[in-house]
């Protein structure tokens, strides 16, 4: 079936379609339809269901008689070690952790906070919540002690789950220290808590609270899965907020495993059995998504990666990676591809791997600049496939689906969007805008299974920040158009289009066009204020490694790229070179906080930051080009 065909059947009847690929999920009572609409703009999938997450990611593939087959690949380049635990070891391993939970009182609807690096423990303690229902809440390992303890004061957690350290390269994160800070800092406390010992560390437990893991498990009853409600919330994710309150995305049962299953192989074209890998990490939400629950809920071998695409031990690390696992299908940010691509211009490193296995590289998580996706594809040999999706919707809203058509690959653009997915570009009065016309880019209402439903008992903030703007959509707060093929292109979070004498511009298209030169490897254009034209771009260079070229020629002609590619309207005028750019761990460059820098506003360092010492070079930078203006 075509791509327009699929779409097509998807639009004329969305509840049969849903229900059709629910099928796909073993349920323990089978929902009776698919959509449930009598509060909207309040959605829910599935709701009258009843299943349970665990046993589609794991028992499920065991009854099947696929027990032997590898479920998770462990590879630590920090530690030198890999480690690989089969389907049957695996629910050994959340059966007795779910039982030890359950022991000590956890029950369904219980919420438990996960606060772990990138070990496997992490997946089985996310098994575990999901066995006996409870909800879980992964803090993305090594988080500031004060954000930590905003988590736990908003989701009230009964357990912390969490190891004793984070290994990156050269150094050690001590966990424990910053969890007992946070529970020190949050009114709410935890009844106990459960430490993973490392041996590159291993902590100082608090008796009475904390458990360590091993001890934790011995003698206990494993547990079975417990049937839960199509709604019931399967995890809580934090993401950040604008009023420095994080919001708590819920993703509920029944359309989390229905939509995930779908788009393993319609979305990312594998088959049960193959190696998929999502070079990500299990505080975010690709984490969840695609390290642990739709590679096994659709029977996949999915890779835990703990290192870094340079400098563990260098840029040939996910080479190595897909070579000795033999990966089929690999998803990354496309900010990892330009450090490769920086550290390694030529791509000499590439031809000394075996990655015949490799058949789609999938980037997403900031917008996949044409010169990156170009790189990768002449390197690898294989499809490069951009798709665009959010915290909030749980997997791909835009994409190239390459398990039903592959479709032509147009740079720039994520592709068409998903079935279940009625993408609109409007207006500030939202009405829809011509082909190829700037806007506000919005998804009519109701969402598909996976998407968020709500926030976290935040009902009325839910409503205001993604559905109050535009009546009968969700905002999605990302700017773009539509081209006349129905191609998407993300063009900037809709703050970071900029209005430079009444013209609205896009910063991603100046930064398309800063990437293509030869010397640039990574890049982000802002908006700074101007007393005469309201705003005026300002663009951020790093170089390739190895250029020793003068930045002021390159500056010169980074401008004049601009000039000619998109016009004097720009008014792209001032750029300056830096080491490098300020980013979430996750790889989002922090364009707000850039701007604030250049126009001398007061600023919160965002605790997402990956380190909170590239602000003084950014802001030493900027003094030399004048900036802040006084």
């Amino acid at each position: 079936m075509a791509y327009a065909d699929l779409y097509a059947r998807w639009k004329a009847d969305p509840e049969a379609f849903w229900m059709n690929e629910s099928r796909a999920i073993d349920w323990v009572r089978a929902p009776s339809r698919a959509l449930f609409a009598d509060r909207a703009p309040i959605y829910e999938w599935f709701a009258d269901g009843l299943v349970n997450t665990c046993w589609n990611a794991v028992d499920r593939h065991v009854a099947a008689g696929r027990g032997s087959q590898i479920a998770i690949i462990h590879d630590s380049p920090v530690t030198g070690t890999v480690h690989k635990i089969t389907y049957a070891e695996l629910q050994d391993r959340v059966a007795r952790l779910a039982g030890a939970l359950a022991a000590k009182g956890i029950a369904k609807g219980d919420r438990v906070i996960i606060y772990m690096p990138m070990i496997p423990e992490a997946l089985e303690a996310m098994l575990a919540c999901a066995r006996i229902g409870a909800i879980h809440s992964v803090v993305f390992g090594g988080f500031a002690a004060a954000e930590l303890a905003t988590r736990i004061d908003d989701a009230k957690p009964k357990a912390i789950l969490a190891a004793s350290c984070g290994i990156e390269p050269g150094r050690i994160v001590h966990y424990k220290p910053l969890l007992d800070g946070a529970i020190d800092l949050a009114a709410h406390k935890p009844d106990f808590c459960v430490i993973f010992q490392r041996e590159q560390e291993v902590a100082q437990l608090v008796e009475g609270r904390d458990y360590a893991w091993h001890a934790f498990q011995y003698g206990v009853e494993p547990a079975d899965c417990v049937p839960v409600e199509g709604n019931h919330p399967a995890y809580i994710l934090y993401t950040s907020g604008t009023t420095g309150q994080p919001k708590g995305v819920v993703r509920h049962t029944g359309g989390h495993l229905v939509a995930l299953n779908w788009s393993m192989r319609n979305i990312y074209g594998v088959d049960p059995g193959e190696v998929f890998w999502a070079a990500s990490d299990v505080g975010w939400v690709v984490g969840h998504s695609y390290i642990c629950y739709a590679p096994l809920i659709h029977g996949n071998t999915t890779i835990v990666f703990e290192g870094k695409p340079v400098g563990t031990p260098d840029a040939g690390t996910f080479w190595r990676v897909i070579q000795d696992h033999r990966v089929a299908s690999f998803f990354t940010a496309p900010t990892a591809f330009r450090a490769i691509k920086r550290d390694d211009p030529e791509g000499r490193l590439v031809g000394g791997y075996d990655l015949s296995s490799l058949r789609t590289l999938y980037l997403a998580g900031e917008r996949a600049d044409p010169d990156t996706i170009t790189w990768a594809q002449d390197k690898l040999g294989v499809p490069v496939i951009d798709h665009w999706w959010q915290t909030e919707t749980g997997w791909a809203i835009a994409a190239n689906p390459v398990g039903v058509e592959l479709l032509p690959v147009k740079l720039g653009s994520p592709s068409v969007p998903m079935p279940g997915y009625d993408v609109q570009v409007l207006d500030e009065g939202g009405h829809p805008v011509p082909p190829g016309t700037l806007g506000a880019i919005a998804v009519k209402l109701p969402l598909p299974p996976g998407t968020l439903p709500t926030l976290w008992n935040a009902e009325e903030r839910f409503l205001k920040s993604y559905l109050d703007h535009f009546p009968g959509y969700y905002e999605t707060g990302d700017a773009g158009y539509i081209d006349d093929d129905g191609y998407l292109y993300i063009m900037a979070r809709t703050d970071d289009v900029i209005n430079v004498a009444g013209h609205r511009l896009s910063t991603g298209a100046m930064e398309e066009v800063l990437a293509s030169h030869p010397d640039v490897a990574e890049c982000a254009v802002v908006g700074v204020a101007d007393a005469l034209k309201g705003q005026v771009p300002l663009g951020f260079l790093c170089l390739n490694k190895g250029c020793d070229r003068p930045h002021a020629d390159i500056v010169a002609e980074c401008v004049k790229l601009v000039r000619e590619r998109i016009g004097p309207v720009a008014d792209f005028k001032k750029a300056v070179v830096v080491d490098r750019l300020p980013k979430t761990r996750s790889g989002k460059i922090l364009r707000a906080t850039m701007v604030k820098i250049a126009d001398g506003e007061t600023f919160k360092v965002p605790a997402t930051i990956d380190d909170p010492a590239i602000l003084d070079e950014i802001r030493a930078a900027l003094a030399g080009l004048g900036l802040p203006a006084r």
